[in-house]
């Protein structure tokens, strides 16, 4: 479950199982993957979560959609239809999959697309259920699974203020556990559409709930810009092979690029700090090291009197700071000091 100032980062597998339940873990497996920094020797959290999809396909299209010829490189059948139920996996592989999430310590989130998908639910109970952009306005699907008092994650790939304050108001009626995730539901997001600052918008306006990020751009980028905004969430299509048939893999991540991007979210966690403004104690060194401090311009003797004209800036910074000058102008010197000299305190009277 989301935890406080820890991104909440889902693996989406969607339709990348491409119909098959070894595939749907093997993807499991890549999001169960530890991710380790190199350069700092660190050991990062990997993704929390894996996202499934269920459909019931005599609710999806109409039977014209259903039966029109589905003929192109990414169809798994002659029509949209067969291409659709060559798909779908079933409640019990729905079952294996989540047992198999759950071994490798994962969360499991499951979209459902109709009110007779909430049956699965009778032999699992995910962790969160998930709204796709589509079911926004699906208020009364919304509202059985608002009943099954799961927390709910919205997308709102497709909705305005009104269309997002209107599933609000039918969920609340059950549980206030919602998590919204600003998304473009463009397959990929052009730059132009993504408008992060968006997730600016829901934080100011719907701050009670966690807000997050569903990601359909191409790379790794906008996930971690995302979190720097104070997204919780980020959801992310992944695969075990972006060159597989299907519609989806072009747009996913490969395993590089989930451990990349994971590693990227984390040390933005760790990027972030506080809001303060302070002298971390792990730039002493530097700060002695490459810091200037008040030094002689000339050769200076012992009874001189300094004087501002006698003195400039050098490194390294363990002596007097120009803020101190006055600590050093006015004072005799103690001993003779050479030209291009810090002076310290011991060098005064």
């Amino acid at each position: 479950m989301m935890k406080k100032g820890e991104t909440y980062i889902i693996g989406e597998i969607g339709q990348n199982h491409n119909g098959s339940v070894d595939i749907a873990k093997l993807i499991v497996e890549l999001v169960a993957r530890p991710v380790h920094e190199d350069v700092f020797g660190l050991d990062l959290k990997p993704m929390n979560a894996v996202k499934m999809t269920r459909r019931d396909l005599d609710e999806e299209l109409t039977p014209t959609q259903m039966n029109r010829i589905y003929d192109n490189a990414n169809s798994f059948g002659h029509t949209y239809g067969e291409h659709r139920a060559f798909l779908e996996l079933d409640d019990d592989a729905h079952f294996e999959v989540y047992k198999y999430a759950k071994e490798k310590g994962l969360d499991f989130v499951e979209t459902l697309c109709a009110k007779k998908c909430l049956s699965m639910l009778k032999l699992f109970t995910p962790d969160y259920l998930k709204v796709a952009s589509r079911d926004l306005t699906n208020l009364p699907l919304l509202a059985a699974m608002a009943e099954t008092r799961i927390p709910m994650i919205l997308s709102t790939g497709m909705a305005g203020k009104k269309e997002l304050d209107d599933a609000i108001e039918v969920i609340t009626h059950y549980h206030n556990e919602i998590s919204i995730l600003h998304c473009v539901s463009q397959y990929p997001t052009h730059p132009d559409n993504l408008n992060l600052n968006t997730i600016t918008y829901l934080r100011k306006n719907y701050g009670q709930y966690h807000i997050g990020f569903s990601d359909h751009t191409i790379g790794i980028s906008a996930p971690s810009i995302a979190v720097g905004m104070g997204a919780e969430i980020i959801e992310k299509h992944i695969t075990i092979d972006r060159h597989m048939k299907g519609t989806d893999q072009p747009g996913s991540l490969g395993p590089d690029g989930v451990n990349r991007m994971v590693r990227d979210i984390r040390m933005v966690e760790r990027w972030l700090g506080t809001e303060d403004l302070y002298i971390d104690k792990c730039v002493s060194a530097a700060k002695e090291k490459l810091e200037r401090s008040i030094a002689t311009n000339k050769q200076l003797y012992a009874g001189d009197v300094i004087k501002e004209e006698d003195l400039h800036m050098l490194s390294p910074g363990d002596g007097f700071k120009w803020a101190q000058k006055d600590e050093v102008v006015g004072k005799v010197v103690a001993m003779d000091i050479p030209k291009n000299e810090i002076i310290y305190p011991k060098m005064l009277k």
